[in-house]
């Protein structure tokens, strides 16, 4: 399985960018080049929203996320911030849906970054970390299965880091606390895989974090550029490496609990996404044993 998982493994994933991913259609229609997380930030925070057909399940989200986020700088003139939505090769109107909100509160406020081809849920939020400009940027799912104003309980998170070692720490929004309550209300085989994922994440990558699939995560800017810089998986498992590279790095992590409810239209099929997330586990602990991938920092092109 080592033999298999060096000889198969992608040494470096292309970090490039189409042609049409190096703008952004503004709210006046005209294209503007997408800033780099090279680049000094500019906002207080950037939150990347990674859309996969989602033109039913974002308007919610958003709704809820802008709302906080303008009633937090009419209190705070001070605190700025951007929304960018990566619409992941969608077949529907997730990129529409988003141009709305653009629209709506300016392009300063909210982008939309639309790829050519689907990367996958992890390739999709590296491409909108890339082109951010907070000096934190917070990960959040399209389905607003977190209540959003729980971002305050993950930047509490982050505070209780510092300092922080080369301006780098990472919050986790967690479910844990749920577990209890979601058991009861899946089938004896959802539990049983449940499990069985926890325990490889345990064994195999990330043993600190209880809940590493939460989709609500706060990085700081450097933590993100050194991160996801170095990022190999684009798919499912994508949390797991991330958390993988920042304990091989040590960065400072915290965990926190936050508010979550299913919202249905998952686009995770329980036995086959399961199955895909498990070999992913295997191959990350591996790849990275054997020396096939390495901790290296690449720049965007």
């Amino acid at each position: 399985i080592c033999v298999i998982a060096y000889i198969t493994a992608i040494k470096m994933p292309t970090l490039h960018r189409h042609e049409e991913e190096k703008f952004f259609v503004n709210a006046e229609g005209r294209k503007e080049s997408v800033p780099s997380i090279h680049d000094p930030p500019t906002k207080e925070l950037s939150v990347v929203v990674p859309s996969y057909n989602e033109e039913e399940r974002l308007p919610l989200m958003m709704d809820e996320a802008l709302d906080y986020l303008e009633k937090r700088q009419k209190r705070d003139p001070s605190f700025t911030y951007e929304v960018i939505v990566v619409d992941d090769g969608s077949k529907d109107q997730t990129t529409k849906v988003a141009m709305k909100y653009c629209k709506k509160y300016g392009s300063d406020k909210v982008r939309v970054l639309s790829l050519v081809k689907n990367r996958g849920k992890g390739g999709a939020v590296r491409m909108g970390v890339f082109s951010s400009r907070g000096k934190k940027i917070l990960m959040a799912d399209a389905d607003g299965a977190t209540k959003f104003a729980d971002i305050e309980k993950v930047e509490e998170g982050l505070k209780s880091l510092q300092p922080w070692p080369s301006q780098m720490a990472i919050s986790c929004g967690s479910r844990a606390h749920l577990e209890k309550d979601s058991i009861a209300k899946r089938s004896y085989f959802r539990t049983l895989l449940m499990y069985g994922f926890h325990f490889l994440v345990w064994f195999l990558c990330v043993k600190e974090i209880r809940d590493t699939q939460c989709g609500f995560k706060l990085l700081t800017r450097e933590a993100a550029l050194r991160t996801f810089s170095t990022l190999h998986i684009e798919r499912w498992a994508f949390d797991v490496e991330l958390l993988y590279i920042a304990q091989r790095l040590s960065i400072p992590i915290a965990e926190v609990a936050v508010n979550w409810t299913e919202i249905e239209g998952s686009k995770l099929v329980p036995f086959w996404s399961w199955l895909q997330m498990g070999r992913d586990l295997l191959f990350i602990r591996l790849r990275y044993m054997t020396g096939a991938w390495q901790l290296e920092t690449r720049k965007c092109n």
